[in-house]
């Protein structure tokens, strides 16, 4: 059976998409699922943390796969990837209109990170409409999100009339899940009773139980 896709996508910079791929994709391989990622995006993050990975983890990458890959190459590797996964991340690039509607068009689900600050929430706009046009399922993610103040709340009610899913898990703007990806892992690896770590298991507990 063909694994299924995720791909993360949000047209601003700095929503924290790397970064939730990496810990998605770690937190749910240590849940015993076989994960694959396609890092689409141009600087090539993901990959490198990745290769930090193989170095200081483990050299099979400790239940993860990752490539990165874009334009003719990526329908070709994300469907090698299916092969041999139970599900493949992609991270994709925020500008780059083709590769995004590749990714897009490959997803059993998009999960759009974003800080709750208006500017991310008007940034969303394209990647919806982009889900909506393929007709795959969007979740928007709180990201990199203040510890106190009421803004999450406000944003959360301007979405609601988008009538767009918002996943219950919400990731606060913790360290932790940025030290963990200095040594190429995650923060459920380097800090397993982390309140970071505790967040991350709750959204990849909250996306399995959406779309596995």
């Amino acid at each position: 059976m063909s694994a299924k896709t995720i791909t993360i996508a949000q047209q601003k910079g700095g929503a924290g998409k790397t970064t939730l791929a990496a810990q998605l994709g770690v937190a749910l391989a240590q849940a015993g699922r076989r994960i694959g990622m396609i890092d689409v995006d141009p600087q090539g993050s993901l990959a490198r943390w990745y290769e930090v990975r193989k170095t200081l983890v483990a050299a099979d990458g400790a239940g993860i796969t990752c490539i990165h890959a874009s334009g003719w190459r990526l329908s070709g590797e994300l469907d090698r990837l299916r092969r041999n996964a139970d599900l493949v991340l992609i991270d994709s690039p925020p500008h780059a209109e083709t590769d995004v509607r590749i990714a897009v068009r490959a997803a059993d689900l998009i999960l759009v990170p974003m800080q709750p600050s208006p500017m991310d929430l008007w940034a969303t706009g394209a990647t919806l409409e982009a889900a909506r046009k393929e007709k795959t399922r969007a979740m928007m993610v709180f990201n990199r999100t203040p510890a106190r103040g009421k803004l999450v709340d406000a944003v959360r009610r301007k979405i609601d009339e988008l009538e767009v899913p918002v996943a219950a898990t919400v990731l606060g703007n913790r360290v932790a899940f940025a030290s963990s990806m200095m040594e190429g892992r995650g923060v459920v690896e380097t800090a397993p009773r982390h309140v970071a770590a505790k967040e991350i298991r709750a959204l990849a507990d909250e996306i399995a139980a959406t779309l596995l």
